[in-house]
């Protein structure tokens, strides 16, 4: 039996706990509560973290490597061994959440109790709960109208509801992207046929770029981190050495036609339509895939440093 939520919850209860020394806010918007990672409060490096493992539910552990000499970037990592319950049913944003004038990216363990995403249903994914925790990318904090709707859809009172939110452009809501490096491979993987339920274990990094001095603009950031960027690393069992060849090749982000722009530039020439762009781009650049039942270990794609350099840093 999944307890997704109540995992999430917990570590949503700490952060509480520690909300002077993150730097975030606790209110609430009716009877929920919701966390500040970043709107009106500045947020933290440690903040950061603690928002990705919400994501997560826990099941992921998420950290930094310093700065290397090759591309002095400092890296932002993710390990787990339930990858499709961390990934798939906790960190994927497929719920768009809007009402009026109020839009986010919903990810979080909330999905797996709210159902309604073709993702989920393929998959078998689902959870009863009594609580339940999502996470919101949006410079604005939810209105009690918002809670009271995703409390419904998701069959619990708005008092059991915790929405941790942050904008893209803060120092929180750009660790939490970017630690989806493992994220994105699973969901390409998930879209090109792949059985994810071979995929046992994985490992993935991706530089931590600078926060953006607005919303569009981090994220192109967070993505280009991602695109050109992200290394991961995949454990999956599998009987034949050739699926894994085949599905290899179309995983990195170098699959796609738009790979090699800045991820701004590409937006901006699909009219900032992300259901435009060639779905194949959303994906780490470099992908290790290693069979534990026959010891073979295939890479794909390749990184792209110049471009982060280039991107990252104003001269």
């Amino acid at each position: 039996m999944l307890k997704l939520n109540q995992a999430a919850f917990e570590i949503c209860e700490k952060a509480i706990q520690q909300k002077d020394e993150l730097r975030i806010g606790h209110l609430k918007v009716g009877q929920t509560s919701v966390l500040d990672f970043g709107i009106e409060y500045p947020g933290s490096i440690a903040a950061g973290l603690k928002l990705a493992q919400i994501c997560t539910s826990g099941l992921a552990s998420v950290g930094f490597l310093p700065q290397d000499n090759r591309s002095r970037f400092s890296m932002v990592t993710i390990e787990t061994d339930q990858p499709l319950l961390a990934c798939m049913a906790s960190q994927y944003a497929g719920w768009p959440v809007q009402n009026g004038k109020f839009f986010a990216m919903g990810s979080g363990p909330i999905r797996a109790l709210r159902g309604k995403e073709p993702l989920l249903e393929k998959l078998s994914i689902s959870e009863q709960a009594s609580k339940a925790v999502a996470v919101l990318e949006t410079a604005k904090l939810p209105t009690e109208h918002v809670c009271e709707l995703m409390a419904e859809e998701s069959g619990i009172p708005p008092e059991n509801l915790v929405l941790a939110c942050a904008p893209t452009a803060s120092i929180c809501g750009t660790i939490q992207i970017v630690a989806r490096s493992l994220e994105t491979a699973m969901h390409k993987m998930f879209e090109i046929g792949f059985d994810l339920r071979k995929v046992v274990g994985g490992q993935g990094s991706a530089p931590l770029p600078p926060v953006g001095k607005n919303d569009l603009e981090a994220i192109g950031l967070t993505n280009d981190a991602i695109l050109y960027g992200g290394e991961i690393t995949l454990s999956v069992d599998c009987e034949d050495d050739e699926e894994l060849a085949t599905f290899g090749r179309q995983i990195p982000s170098s699959a796609s036609k738009d790979f090699g722009r800045p991820f701004s530039e590409i937006f901006r020439s699909y009219d900032f339509d992300f259901y435009k762009i060639d779905p194949l781009l959303f994906s780490p650049a470099y992908v290790t895939l290693v069979n534990v039942r026959t010891g073979t270990c295939l890479s794909f794609g390749h990184k792209n440093v110049q471009l982060l350099r280039e991107t990252f840093v104003t001269t």
